[in-house]
C-alpha cells in the first residue's frame, strides 16, 4: 500500500470530486471478480471511485484498507459510502509489445480505405437519388405529351 502526501491527496481528491463510482462493493464483499474488476479499472483509469452499499463506517474503513493492501494502492477519500483509490498505472509487457508490432502506415491505410468506403457510399447515394427523381419527372413530361396529343385528334 502506497503512502500518499497531503498536497497529492489534495490533488487527487480535486480529480476526483467529478468521477462516478466504477466499482459497486455490496453484500459479498470484496470477492475475486470485484477484485478483478477494480484492478482493471484501476489500470484503465489510475484513480476511481468504489462504492459501498449496506456497510457501517467500520466495515468500510476495513474495506477500504483490505482493498489497498490487495492491490497496492493507495487511499485518498472515504466520505459516505463512497471510497476514492489511486494507484500509478503499471506498464505491462504487452501493451508495449501490441505497439511495437502495429506499423505506423496501419492506422493510415485504415483511414484512406474507410475515407474511400464512404465516398463510395455517398456516390451510390446520390446516384439513387438521382435516378429517382428521373423517372419521377418523365412521367410527368409524357403526361404532358399524352395530352398535346389530344390536340393532334
Amino acid at each position: 500500500m502506497s503512502e500518499l502526501t497531503p498536497a497529492r491527496r489534495r490533488d487527487l481528491r480535486a480529480q476526483a470530486h467529478h468521477l462516478n463510482p466504477v466499482v459497486t462493493v455490496a453484500g459479498n464483499g470484496l470477492t475475486p471478480a470485484v477484485l478483478a474488476e477494480v484492478e482493471r479499472s484501476l489500470q484503465a483509469h489510475e484513480l476511481i471511485k468504489v462504492k459501498v452499499q449496506g456497510a457501517e463506517r467500520e466495515q468500510r474503513d476495513a474495506l477500504m484498507k483490505e482493498l489497498c493492501a490487495a492491490l497496492d494502492a493507495a487511499p485518498v477519500q472515504h466520505i459516505g459510502n463512497i471510497l476514492v483509490v489511486w494507484r500509478a498505472r503499471r506498464e505491462d509487457d504487452k501493451p508495449t509489445a501490441a505497439v511495437e508490432k502495429k506499423p505506423v502506415r496501419a492506422a493510415t491505410a485504415k483511414s484512406a480505405a474507410a475515407f474511400a468506403a464512404a465516398a463510395r457510399r455517398a456516390a451510390l447515394a446520390k446516384a439513387s437519388a438521382e435516378s429517382r427523381r428521373s423517372p419521377a419527372r418523365a412521367p410527368a413530361a409524357r403526361g404532358r405529351g399524352v395530352g398535346g396529343s389530344s390536340r393532334g385528334r
